[in-house]
């Protein structure tokens, strides 16, 4: 089999959003020599819809620390929501980006990691909510992918289940935090090659190690 780089992420993660870059240039480096494949982590599920208020905290100090590691820069409207919670009307949940990708990797398997970077601009520069259907709309153009065809597909049961399978498969590889990197050299054995954030450079000769052996 095609070796296959597993990249578990959410469109949430203020660390992977710093990582896009990273797993943007790993993909056109590698992209004749293994497939890439993204998974949705479900780092926000909760069972009934929670405010931005309760995470707003979390996720300022988190975009203060990944800007000053990464060197990423977070939009102003993101940070308004984060800032202003109580003014805010966002209520985080992982579940429809996930849903959205999962979609998308029927129209454009080959493109998963362009797609989850998008996702991750469009929520943490952008600050466009991601539990709101319209905030795919400009991707769709992008893409080329017919705006009927997308919304009918995203209010699919089947998609959600797939969705489910992918927060359930990161648990099955044991991803204790996002990003993280993976390796599947054959049917039953993986390679974790990055466990957050990690510097392209370390990234790409693990990833050649990896493949030499």
């Amino acid at each position: 089999m095609e070796p296959v780089i597993f990249y578990c992420y959410d469109a949430y993660c203020n660390w992977c959003y710093g990582f896009s870059g990273v797993m943007l240039q790993i993909a056109t480096d590698f992209r004749d020599k293994v497939q890439f494949e993204v998974l949705s982590g479900g780092m926000i599920l909760p069972e009934s819809p929670k405010p931005i208020s309760l995470m707003a905290g979390y996720f300022l100090n988190n975009c203060k620390t990944v800007t000053e590691h990464t060197g990423v820069t977070f939009g102003e409207d993101f940070l308004w929501h984060i800032k202003n919670p109580d003014r805010s009307d966002w209520f985080p949940d992982s579940e429809k980006p996930a849903i959205a990708m999962c979609v998308f990797k029927e129209y454009h398997p080959d493109k998963q990691v362009a797609f989850a970077a998008d996702l991750q601009y469009a929520l943490q520069y952008e600050g466009r909510d991601l539990c709101d259907d319209e905030a795919y709309r400009h991707l769709l153009e992008k893409y080329a992918i017919p705006a009927d065809a997308f919304y009918k597909l995203v209010k699919d049961p089947a998609y959600k289940e797939k969705a489910q399978y992918e927060f359930d498969l990161c648990k099955q590889l044991q991803v204790k935090g996002y990003p993280a990197v993976l390796l599947q050299v054959n049917e039953s054995k993986f390679v974790m090659l990055a466990s957050g954030y990690t510097t392209y450079d370390v990234l790409k000769q693990r990833i050649e190690s990896a493949l030499q052996e």
